[in-house]
């Protein structure tokens, strides 16, 4: 039985395309053309630039300096940590919030423009740009790379914490409340179990992305193993920048699996 990823009769009278599909796609089409040249798109220039590529790939192929080992043993440790503590804080901080950010759990109307406003304002600039912050507050190390994951994290986290909460199942709510239960016990007893589930597969979400995201805010000095993997870049020094990848490759990798069977264990 072959099946065809695009259905050769359409379910409508004359077996074609809605004018709603085609004209949407035709503007899709349109604003890709117009904001090409904004972006420098080329695909006369990737052909052209494929031998760079492989000639960067080729250098990889060399003997790893293993002496380098330890080294790198201790930053992946550092960034894992620095992802790991800063999911840990993200959780304290974006669970109280997200329930101020859900129209259902806020309290107040005010409460919840204030709360909604303030983790879009949290998570508008990347983490980088808050490391570079933080760096010049307190210093080079992991410790503002921490402050800054942590900070964007929490944005992220407390606006899926409050569409969870959002989309939960009225009748739960409304049996606790004819017991006489007051607003924090509502929340607590009929709006955190139902989006538990949801919690839990964000949070490990959130982790596997923090733990990535550490490995790149080394290159403006807040800890990890992104400045050494920037410093490798930029000598070439090939022996060592292989062992990088591989252990970026290695870890990312592991906590994928193991952040699957959790969430399944869990769940």
């Amino acid at each position: 039985m072959k099946i065809s990823l695009w259905p050769r009769h359409w379910p409508t009278k004359n077996g074609l395309p809605t004018r709603e599909i085609i004209l949407f796609v035709v503007i899709a089409i349109i604003i890709l053309l117009a904001t090409a040249p904004l972006v420098e798109f080329n695909p006369i220039t990737i052909v052209k630039s494929t031998g760079n590529f492989f000639n960067f790939v080729s250098n990889l192929v060399t003997i790893p300096e293993w002496s380098y080992v330890p080294t790198l043993s201790y930053k992946m440790l550092e960034t894992i940590a620095m992802g790991f503590l800063s999911t840990v804080f993200s959780c304290c901080f974006s669970l109280p919030l997200g329930i101020l950010a859900a129209r259902n759990s806020s309290p107040l109307p005010i409460v919840f423009h204030i709360v909604r406003n303030l983790l879009s304002l949290m998570r508008a600039l990347p983490e980088i740009v808050w490391a570079l912050l933080f760096v010049s507050a307190l210093g080079l190390g992991p410790f503002p790379g921490i402050l800054a994951l942590t900070f964007v994290t929490t944005g992220f986290m407390g606006k899926f914490f409050a569409e969870s909460i959002e989309v939960v199942d009225v009748g739960m709510i409304e049996g606790v409340q004819a017991t006489g239960a007051n607003w924090l016990q509502k929340v607590i007893f009929s709006m955190l179990p139902q989006a538990m589930p949801d919690f839990i597969g964000t949070t490990l979400y959130i982790l596997d992305n923090t733990i990535r995201s550490a490995t790149v805010l080394g290159f403006v000095g807040a800890g990890g193993i992104g400045y050494e993997l920037i410093s490798s870049i930029r000598l070439f020094n090939y022996s060592r920048l292989i062992l990088i990848v591989l252990a970026i490759y290695l870890m990312v990798t592991i906590l994928d699996y193991l952040s699957t069977q959790l969430r399944s264990y869990i769940i």
